[in-house]
């Protein structure tokens, strides 16, 4: 999967932890892509939309 023209950007949700935060790109059609701020390079989940919106909701019913 070619993520090479992703825009990342990081979560809302990031507090002041040096940098530590998730970004999310969105901007891929199709999928939703997920990765960790302290490791651009390193791995990236990928999700679909409707995968990504059952996982937002999960997390927000749970807060």
């Amino acid at each position: 999967m070619d993520l090479s023209k992703a825009a990342w950007r990081k979560s809302t949700h990031s507090g002041g932890n040096m940098g530590e935060c998730v970004e999310v790109a969105t901007n891929i059609p199709g999928i939703v892509a997920v990765r960790d701020s302290k490791n651009p390079d390193g791995p990236v989940l990928t999700f679909t939309q409707a995968e990504w919106r059952a996982f937002l909701s999960k997390i927000k019913s749970h807060a």
